[in-house]
């Protein structure tokens, strides 16, 4: 079996690699010339790397060309939502431009490759609150540009199943985060300021956005198990939400986050230029529908994840406290 992920280096695609490698799959990874690939150096000889540039499809119709995949993984995105509404065409060129270049190169080449596209819950985006838990059935009301591209990337899916028969699987996974998560996001820059202060390198202060916001996050580790679970079982043109059916303040979060440390009285501080022009206020899923068709649920309480997540932190950055 052999699966090409693309933004393999990232945060999600070193942990899929682990998956695929203990599934005894042949993993190619496709990753831009300048990215970092030190999620990956653990396993590097144990993988075929190849150099493409996914808006451009010539270069993407030679990496499908090399890789002679039977499985797809799109994982190569623009993903974060605070950095989409400094970057709106970006976020739009890099997320919706770079899949539609795939799936033109699985038409031309006359590809039998699954490919699984990777959806937002914030595709959702204004929920009702008689509307949860939200199901795939929900309506699709983006409130930022990086949703909006995840609509464009979702329903393009859809599009090519329906247009070619492209065998083309949805997945809509909600927040998760865990070991390696970059701290561009919330949980992880929480656990990182927290590993700081331990070591001594800050005064005893979290900064911190929005708090009030309530979402459904996951374990990294879950998500991933859920994604291959879907190109081994899931059913083509249909589209699965991955969620935990749990929901969690940001402040419940970082609560739990300071209650692990060993400094007591850690301060939390309000940043106003964290603040978001919209945000989704409430997101809660329902894994219903994968769980009937595959078998998946999440494993992984949330309160291991964020512990794993602070220790993550920790080892980067530990030094001897002055």
């Amino acid at each position: 079996m052999r699966i090409l992920i693309t933004g393999i280096t990232g945060f999600v695609g070193s942990h899929l690699t682990e998956w695929a490698l203990s599934r005894g799959a042949d993993v190619i990874g496709a990753l831009r010339w300048r990215s970092n690939t030190e999620h990956i150096e653990h396993l590097r000889d144990r993988l075929t790397l190849i150099q493409s540039e996914l808006r451009e499809l010539s270069s993407a119709r030679d990496l499908v060309e090399r890789a002679r995949p039977d499985y797809i993984v799109h994982l190569a995105a623009q993903s974060f939502v605070g950095a989409s509404w400094q970057t709106p065409a970006e976020t739009l060129m890099t997320n919706a431009i770079g899949q539609m270049n795939l799936f033109e190169a699985i038409r031309q080449l006359g590809s039998a490759s699954r490919f699984l596209v990777i959806g937002s819950s914030e595709e959702y985006g204004l929920v009702e609150p008689d509307e949860l838990p939200i199901r795939e059935t929900n309506p699709l009301r983006p409130l930022s540009p990086y949703a909006v591209s995840k609509v464009t990337q979702d329903l393009m899916g859809f599009q090519y199943f329906k247009s070619y028969g492209l065998d083309i699987v949805r997945a809509r996974a909600f927040h998760h985060t865990g070991p390696r998560r970059s701290d561009n996001f919330s949980t992880s820059t929480f656990a990182r300021q927290i590993a700081e202060i331990e070591a001594g390198l800050r005064e005893p202060v979290v900064v911190a956005g929005d708090l009030k916001p309530v979402r459904d996050f996951s374990d990294v580790r879950d998500i991933v198990r859920g994604y291959w679970d879907l190109l081994e079982r899931g059913t083509a043109g249909e589209v699965y939400n991955l969620c935990s059916g749990v929901d969690w303040t940001i402040e419940r979060m970082l609560t739990f986050l300071i209650s692990q440390s060993s400094v007591p009285g850690i301060e939390i501080r309000t940043d106003a230029a964290r603040l978001r022009p919209s945000d989704v206020p409430v997101l809660r899923g329902s894994y219903e529908k994968i769980e009937r068709a595959v078998g998946w649920r999440p494993r992984i309480p949330l309160e291991q994840t964020l512990t794993d997540l602070l220790d993550y932190w920790r080892q980067r950055i530990r030094r001897p406290v002055s």
